[in-house]
């Protein structure tokens, strides 16, 4: 690949991050009209659109200054994306339903935190949280297949020592990168529990409306009034119909077990309590109308996670167990857990992480800290909005330096089985391209998207 070539790999993650970041996400469906097909691979298809907002996304992603080869280089990205789209269909690879529900709730739930709840999220687009996650299904569920199949292509690639420094090697001594003192950071979390005082108060109130539905008072009357799911609670408490595995498995399997018009039991799941009334079966679907009610927040029992946490610190630091172990058995946080607690950069997937980069409200605690230090339990709000309790270990920590084998190994040789797997891909572009049906706008002719091997 030649040196002045963009990496096909940079331009994959760069496109893959925008389209996974929370802005971008929420602004996915506003950008992408129907304003005219450029590609076609198979049955999918690249729009004007899609290319616009990737390219200016790019450009403000990586701060470079808007040129023709750039946006080749982004459709030629978007183009591959599809063909792993493509591929993936032939192939069989697919995600489960409820991996997608998951991750749509997940990204919903940050963007309301970010945006300061769901009635203000809402109302800056314009759409309920319910056409909010309609419109986005599609998109994230191919987001997943593609992370799929990628891994799929790079889950066999490794490199040796001989290999890191073979590739360090070719590195030229004035292009090394200068590194700000960093740091490694890990982390267990247990979120704050909900007092069970308040979950019995948002049960019992659930089963006082359940008695008064009982008693003639209508459903979707009661769902407007007092239903506290955003998506639902103006028409009536309806989500509409849904086929198995896309909703929490709590709420499906009581909805399955009702008659139309029946009413559940006061159940319990991740997002609350839910009274459900199933509305009418078809084929595989089933619509159903719910009442939620989220126990009040305010009053999270934060002193028995901070008790639990305390004793697991206690453990680590009499040697009892090692922080990573203590991470994967303990700690609430998907993320870290089954790394050894260890944060991630974001921006290059590596474990260090600059101290400007270090979450202002942590960074006295870590600047104060000698490498092999726990912090005691300290509070903070998670991403998604939830309150949680951790644990801070500070693994490592370096001082600025210029980037060498001895400090940076694990930078270098990330950084090494990134290019390796870039090629890997590559190579997989190459095989599978003349695979599947390709047609390019010849507006675009001068890209040259169909010649991977340039």
């Amino acid at each position: 690949m030649k040196k002045n070539k963009i990496s096909l790999q940079l331009v994959y993650t760069a496109v893959c991050f925008i389209l996974t970041s929370a802005t971008a996400f929420a602004q996915a469906p506003v950008q992408r009209k129907v304003d005219g097909i450029i590609a076609k691979i198979n049955n999918h298809i690249v729009l004007r659109s899609d290319l616009e907002f990737g390219y200016q996304q790019y450009l403000a992603q990586t701060k470079q200054q808007p040129n023709n080869n750039l946006k080749c280089e982004v459709l030629k990205s978007l183009v591959q994306d599809k063909l792993l789209l493509a591929r993936a269909e032939v192939d069989s690879v697919t995600v489960e339903e409820t991996m997608v529900t998951n991750e749509l709730d997940r990204r919903v739930e940050y963007l309301t935190a970010q945006a300061g709840g769901a009635e203000r999220l809402e109302q800056y687009y314009n759409k309920s949280i319910k056409q909010l996650k309609d419109d986005l299904r599609r998109t994230v569920r191919e987001q997943m297949v593609m992370q799929k199949m990628q891994s799929e292509i790079t889950s066999k690639v490794t490199v040796t020592p001989k290999e890191i420094k073979r590739y360090f090697s070719t590195i030229p001594a004035d292009s090394l990168p200068y590194f700000s003192s960093e740091v490694e950071l890990g982390q267990i979390v247990k979120f704050a529990q909900i007092s069970k005082t308040q979950k019995q108060k948002a049960r019992q109130q659930l089963e006082d409306l359940k008695k008064r539905i009982l008693a003639g008072e209508d459903f979707a009357t009661l769902a407007k009034q007092y239903s506290q799911d955003p998506g639902s609670a103006a028409a009536g408490g309806e989500l509409g119909f849904f086929k198995k595995k896309e909703l929490v498995p709590e709420y499906e399997a009581a909805a399955l077990r009702l008659e139309p018009g029946q009413m559940s039991n006061v159940i319990e799941s991740q997002f609350g309590f839910h009274l459900i009334q199933l509305i009418e079966r078809k084929g595989q679907e089933f619509n159903t109308r719910h009442i939620l009610l989220k126990p009040e927040t305010a009053t999270v029992d934060m002193e028995e996670a901070i008790v639990a946490l305390d004793s697991i610190r206690t453990l680590i630091k009499s040697d009892s167990i090692t922080f990573a172990k203590a991470a994967k058995d303990n700690s609430d946080d998907k993320a870290t857990k089954d790394n050894g607690g260890i944060l991630q950069n974001r921006n290059d997937g590596s474990t260090y992480i600059s101290m400007e980069q270090v979450d202002p409200s942590i960074f006295f605690v870590i600047d104060t800290m000698e490498v092999g230090d726990i912090t005691k339990p300290l509070p903070y709000v998670t991403e998604d909005g939830k309150q949680a309790v951790r644990i801070l270990y500070l693994k490592a920590k370096s001082t600025p330096h210029q980037a060498n084998l001895t400090d940076d190994y694990q930078r270098i040789a990330t950084a090494a089985i990134n290019q390796k797997r870039e090629k890997a891909v590559d190579d997989w572009f190459k095989k599978n391209f003349d695979t599947v049906f390709i047609e390019i706008d010849p507006e675009f002719d001068s890209c040259k998207v169909l010649q991977l091997t340039q």
